[in-house]
């Protein structure tokens, strides 16, 4: 499961300091408000100081939890955590109604936590018991609760109204938030340092994503909001997302509203009879657009094939297909 990169505990200093965000909050891009993400100007504010605690604290961090650390010691350390987080998922599957994906998870949490050492070894994966990924915000989606509009929140980074609430319903799953809340002495002392590894282990792994979306991103404000928005749509939804073009454009819907239009076409003959003469007085290769009324744009082309091993003289082929028509050209 992708984790935030700070701990979902920190989110409540978060939301206390937010409020000394307001005022170097940037305004947008294009200085206007989108309808889209009214949050823009504070959103683009809270980035701009979450980058800054990361250059300042959790990159250095990180890369010194990597140069200390083998790759297997920084497996097992995710596989610990992640052994963690199976708990809310399990609670999660519950709470979706998906009981069988419930009984694998909580049989993954019992297997990783006895034959895989706590969790340091992911056993589960090699007897078909998957990792799934299931949390409180995708819960509440499923229950028909709104995101809401886009949200970035001080140390939890890229997240809506909904994930919000989600992330602290996360945090009372985990059971290092009571390891915390509820002992003293030393036992909080192993409590946050746990946490530091766990923030060290989360951006550490995010290093090469951090890399592609620096050199990938016109505008990398938009591009995480973007990235961010289709995840968290397609987890909700189990990957069941209608296929759909910006703005709402649904090209299935428009190609079968083409043919369609061109099946009830009354001048059919006629326009075809064009196209015919269209291709006998175009020279060979040669490109012609023929407008034709109310229907998609035809495009002419003749080409040339020729046989070399025979011989042959070559032959004009005429291809007419409609602009979003794939198939193959007919001799």
């Amino acid at each position: 499961m992708q984790k935030p990169i700070l701990n979902t505990r920190l989110l409540a200093a978060g939301l206390i300091i937010s409020s000394a965000l307001g005022g170097c909050a940037t305004t947008a891009k294009n200085g206007e408000t989108s309808p889209n993400d009214p949050l823009e100007s504070w959103n683009r504010g809270a980035q701009s100081f979450n980058d800054d605690v990361d250059d300042v604290i959790l990159k250095p961090m990180a890369k010194g939890y990597l140069w200390i650390t083998s790759d297997a010691v920084d497996e097992g350390v995710s596989n610990f955590f992640s052994n963690l987080n199976d708990i809310g998922v399990t609670v999660n599957d519950l709470l979706q109604f998906k009981m069988l994906q419930a009984g694998m998870d909580a049989s993954r949490f019992l297997v990783n936590t006895t034959a895989g050492v706590v969790g340091v070894f992911d056993v589960a994966k090699h007897i078909d018991l998957p990792k799934h990924d299931e949390d409180f915000g995708q819960t509440l989606g499923y229950w028909g609760v709104p995101s809401g509009p886009y949200l970035v929140l001080p140390f939890a980074g890229a997240s809506s109204p909904r994930d919000a609430v989600g992330l602290l319903g996360d945090a009372l799953l985990s059971p290092l938030t009571y390891a915390f809340l509820l002992s003293g002495g030393m036992v909080n002392v192993v409590s946050m340092a746990s946490s530091a590894v766990d923030v060290a282990d989360t951006r550490a792994g995010l290093m090469s994503t951090e890399k592609m979306i620096d050199e990938a991103a016109v505008d990398r404000y938009e591009f995480i909001k973007n990235s961010y928005q289709q995840h968290r749509e397609f987890l909700v939804n189990d990957g069941n997302v209608p296929i759909q073009e910006a703005d709402g454009f649904d090209i299935d819907k428009e190609v079968s509203a083409l043919e369609d239009a061109d099946s009830a076409a009354p001048a059919t003959a006629g326009a075809n009879a064009a196209e015919v003469s269209a291709v006998k007085a175009a020279p060979d290769n040669a490109v012609q657009i023929t407008p034709i009324t109310d229907r998609a744009p035809v495009v002419t082309h003749t080409l040339k094939l020729e046989d070399p091993k025979q011989g042959r003289s070559p032959k004009a082929v005429p291809v007419t297909k409609h602009f979003l028509d794939l198939s193959a050209p007919e001799e």
